[in-house]
């Protein structure tokens, strides 16, 4: 068996696993230790694996089932990787703000695999941070309020909405215009980790259930401040056939939209998670 090398990127969240040729085949044992390595880091890395992709996928279905992203179409031969692109004459970059993936559907997906294919000369990479260290970061006595609330989730938050409207117009799905909303606790427990998390983020949520968005929003953002504080983070510079893997039930993302006039293509797939509890 291949010795794996982890080479973290903060603290709090990130890694890069080295030592593994994904183009190879991977044992079953190796797979269950990247699954414990990405556990303890929330999202890891993987650098030059430029899998096809029958390959990309077949390599995610190594960690759970691959479900289908609402809003836009996969590729013609694969439809369950979606082309995450923005073209050199476009402004919005797909999902260009700190978000949590999907969060409006009733069971958000547990992880997002994501490969480099194509990118601007600089800029493009995206930030994770890490929810269990935002809400470790509170007070216990914030802590047990926020326990006590539901979060109320729609896809339709104005940022988020501008960030996929190009690929929206483009290459639509049936639901591609419609809005899902979803109620989620705003404090979830990991179902593998034990560990809880923040599960509240400025892409999605719009208010606490019993209140108001104006009652609602001192407070949420309040909490979008703490998710993102720098030593809740990494960076991660994308090169081609890097593969990221992360797991959105602990994990918020925000890839930065820096490289005007330049094309940035990476391939996306989800992996079916369940209800947060």
């Amino acid at each position: 068996m291949t010795q794996l090398e982890v080479r973290p990127l903060s603290k709090a969240v990130g890694a890069e696993i080295l030592g593994i040729n994904l183009l190879e085949s991977i044992s079953d044992a190796q797979i269950a230790e990247i699954r414990k390595i990405w556990l303890q880091h929330s999202v890891v890395f993987f650098r030059e694996q430029p899998l096809e992709p029958g390959a990309f996928q077949a390599f995610a279905k190594r960690f759970g089932e691959i479900i289908e992203y609402p809003f836009v179409k996969g590729l013609p031969d694969f439809p369950l990787i979606v082309p995450v692109l923005k073209l050199p004459h476009e402004t919005h970059n797909f999902g260009g703000v700190w978000h949590t993936d999907t969060t409006y559907l009733q069971e958000p997906p547990m992880a997002t695999m994501l490969i480099a294919r194509e990118l601007p000369p600089v800029g493009g990479d995206t930030l994770f941070a890490s929810n269990y260290a935002a809400f470790e970061g509170l007070s216990p006595a914030l802590q047990s309020t926020l326990r006590t609330l539901t979060g109320i989730n729609s896809s339709a938050k104005a940022a988020v909405t501008h960030s996929r409207e190009d690929r929206v117009a483009d290459s639509a799905t049936d639901k591609g215009r419609s809005e899902l909303n979803s109620e989620h606790p705003v404090v979830r427990t990991h179902p593998e980790t034990g560990r809880e998390a923040l599960y509240v983020n400025p892409g999605h949520t719009t208010r606490f259930v019993g209140w108001t968005e104006q009652e609602s929003a001192a407070l949420l953002n309040y909490l979008f401040e703490q998710q993102v504080r720098h030593e809740y983070t990494c960076r991660f510079v994308w090169r081609p056939g890097s593969i990221a893997l992360w797991d959105n039930r602990c994990v918020l993302h925000n890839p930065i939209n820096d490289y005007h006039g330049h094309k940035r293509l990476l391939h996306r797939i989800t992996l079916k998670g369940d209800k947060p509890v």
